[in-house]
């Protein structure tokens, strides 16, 4: 119902076609860019609509919203992203949560489209799963969001600008890194911790990130790391992951603290999970798990200042219950730097 501005630029979309299940989309328009308290836009997790292409049942084309500059239509024909409306999307997602996520292709045209070429096209397009797709949404170059005296580097695999957001607010000074960074080049910051962001695709296919995934560990730098980030640490500490048959996606997916036994709601968006069979010897335990399918959702280090979580707590769109996941990280760091 609310929050497509937020999902169609989360980079973690890059590379996909995201359907909405609700059957209205565009009621209140998409306004233009606000910066907050701490130069990062409002209503936006990166500077661009990173999906392929949309399908929704109903584009509303008369949005009702005082902040509204444009409607969807118009946003997404200036940054020319296809779309198509009209279509079945319940209907559609039944079909993949029968048969699981599948390549697709949407052509626009005045006339009527020939399937066959569409087809072909499939048949010859590399898929999705092997398609390393992080070092198209990482910076290129450093960047800086000052505010407090403890410097947090993270590491950008495809970070939404409200992870950024919650670490600022958390009192972290923050440096957004490339996602192929260095250890060496990290530790100049001297930073009280390390965040492994978000993105698209299959964790294995991180090969440039995963090397310095295995020096946090060797060195027991405090790492939070939020969904991508998760499944990276797990990978680097001899773990392993698996593809889900359809991912988990949406603003409303609940997961069990195991170590309190509370539930909680929370903002999903991850095609892969952690092998919870493959985390024996590693020191890594789970911390959350998904209650629908009881899959992980988040692991924790048993002696270690290492935490992550599949879900996203930072929210956006979707409930901020789970935000003291960055409490939690403050305080390991500064845990860590008392003993320094």
């Amino acid at each position: 119902m609310v929050g497509y501005t937020e999902a169609l630029t989360d980079p973690s979309y890059r590379g996909q076609i995201l359907s909405f299940t609700y059957p209205l989309i565009g009621n209140y328009g998409v306004p233009t860019v606000q910066l907050d308290q701490y130069g990062l836009p409002r209503a936006f997790e990166s500077d661009a609509i990173q999906v392929n292409a949309t399908v929704v049942h109903e584009l509303c084309d008369t949005p009702s919203h005082w902040e509204s500059s444009k409607t969807v239509n118009q946003w997404f024909f200036s940054q020319g992203i296809p779309g198509i409306d009209g279509i079945d999307v319940r209907n559609l997602t039944k079909r993949l949560r029968d048969r699981g996520v599948m390549m697709a292709a949407l052509a626009v045209s005045s006339e009527v489209v020939d399937q066959e070429p569409l087809f072909k096209s499939l048949q010859s397009s590399a898929l999705y799963a092997e398609t390393e797709l992080v070092s198209k949404v990482s910076v290129k170059q450093p960047r800086r969001w000052k505010t407090g005296s403890d410097t947090v580097v993270l590491i950008d695999c495809g970070v939404k600008y409200s992870i950024i957001r919650e670490l600022l607010h958390s009192g972290f000074s923050v440096v957004q890194v490339p996602y192929n960074t260095t250890i060496e080049d990290v530790m100049k910051y001297q930073p009280a911790g390390v965040v492994l962001s978000n993105g698209p695709g299959d964790p294995k296919t991180c090969t440039d990130t995963l090397p310095l995934v295995s020096e946090l560990l060797d060195r027991e730098i405090p790492t939070l790391g939020i969904c991508l980030g998760a499944q990276l640490l797990a990978l680097a500490a001899g773990g392993n992951t698996y593809k889900l048959p359809y991912g988990h996606r949406g603003q409303n997916k609940p997961c069990t603290d195991k170590e309190s036994g509370r539930g909680y709601i929370t903002s999903q968006n991850h095609g892969y999970a952690i092998d919870s069979n493959s985390l024996d010897g590693t020191g890594f335990k789970v911390w959350f798990v998904n209650s629908d399918d009881t899959s992980i959702e988040g692991i924790r280090h048993d002696r270690k200042p290492f935490l992550a979580v599949q879900f996203h707590p930072e929210g956006a769109p979707g409930p901020h219950d789970t935000a003291f996941v960055f409490e939690r990280f403050r305080a390991i760091t500064r845990t860590t730097i008392d003993k320094r």
